[in-house]
């Protein structure tokens, strides 16, 4: 009976250590492939879902994916609230509701973006998650457009650019790209 709990812990054992290899080489290769892409982020992120653990690539990917829509959701919230916030003038708040449109606008791109991976075409899941990822740009940019404005939202644009880079980095793999 101990030889048969041996061998079963053993078998836990070897298999989460083999999805903590996955994510580890997953994202050793897609920051090697991206000088923008934090090998750390990759890690830190994939590892602190659960879903991950004893995941495979395809599996990682749906994660990331959801990870992303879930940030641009909290980066909704965020931008819903500086909203009202007095300390921004009208040029800022401006900037903010089209930022507003655009991440909300990425959550259905995403979603397409899950879609079209499940269905294994990974070309428009590619485009989606790369259209999904300019709103980080195109919010950053307009804050820009004005000489001394500040731009409040930059870690969390920091961090919605990372997660779809990594999605983007695994569906290229998986489609050999």
């Amino acid at each position: 009976m101990r030889w048969l709990f041996f061998i079963t812990f053993l078998m836990l054992f070897h298999s989460t250590m083999g999805s903590e290899d996955l994510i580890q080489l997953s994202c050793k290769k897609a920051a090697a492939g991206d000088p923008n892409l934090s090998f750390n982020f990759c890690v830190s992120s994939l590892e602190a879902s659960p879903r991950s653990h004893g995941a495979d690539l395809e599996q990682l990917v749906a994660i990331t994916l959801n990870l992303t829509i879930s940030n641009a959701t909290s980066i909704n919230s965020t931008i819903s609230r500086l909203l009202v916030d007095k300390r921004f003038d009208k040029y800022a708040k401006e900037c903010l509701q089209d930022c507003l449109e655009l991440y909300s606008d990425s959550v259905p791109t995403l979603q397409e973006a899950i879609g079209a991976f499940q269905a294994k075409d990974y070309d428009k899941a590619n485009i989606e998650v790369s259209s999904a990822m300019d709103a980080s740009t195109t919010c950053e940019d307009g804050f820009k457009e004005k000489r001394g404005e500040v731009y409040p939202l930059k870690k969390e644009n920091h961090n919605f650019c990372q997660l779809n880079a990594i999605s983007l980095a695994f569906i290229n793999t998986l489609s050999g790209t």
